[in-house]
């Protein structure tokens, strides 16, 4: 009995390890929101990463991680590292193009809790005195998240986070 179980085991752990290599060798998740504001003063809350810590929906979860910039004042250049405990990681951000007041693209390096390296892009569309904001990120899925993929979608994962974000956005955006 115990020879079945134990190969009944091993069998599901081949299936499951066999079937992650089917999944995607890619992810993205994104999420918009309409936003009573002009474009512009939207943007230059994306396009500034001193602006990111009054919007973010990882500040709150750690208020004492440290923050540096470098590069660029703002813009294309401009570079955001940070460095906190276990709900935020480490990491670093670099905005590589801008499109003034429609987009923002963003190279986004997380060190920890896991290494990642993922692209974030910002989108505004204007229609009407709103402005529809709409965040993105993607990236590669390495075998290891195509396995955790099985039991756990990254949409998931961080869709609130960017849910949550957005609202915050919003909310300064409309002040």
């Amino acid at each position: 009995m115990a020879k079945k179980l134990l190969l009944g085991c091993v069998a599901l752990v081949a299936f499951l390890l066999i079937f992650a290599t089917t999944r995607p060798d890619n992810f993205r998740v994104e999420r918009s929101i309409v936003i009573k504001a002009d474009p512009a003063r939207i943007y230059a809350l994306l396009n500034d990463f001193h602006n990111f810590g009054s919007w973010s929906p990882w500040q709150k979860l750690d208020p004492g991680m440290k923050v540096s910039y470098a590069g660029a004042t703002n813009g294309k250049g401009a570079i955001y590292t940070w460095d906190g405990n276990d709900d935020v990681g480490s990491g670093r951000m670099e905005i590589l193009q801008t499109e003034p007041h429609s987009r923002v693209l963003v190279k986004l390096d997380f060190l920890q809790p896991f290494e990642a390296h993922n692209t974030s892009e910002y989108t505004l569309a204007s229609a009407s005195g709103n402005t529809t904001v709409t965040w993105a990120m993607y990236g590669p899925s390495p075998y290891v998240s195509k396995l955790m993929g099985i039991f756990v979608s990254m949409d998931s994962m961080i869709g609130k986070d960017f849910e949550r974000g957005l609202a915050n956005l919003k909310a300064v955006s409309e002040q």
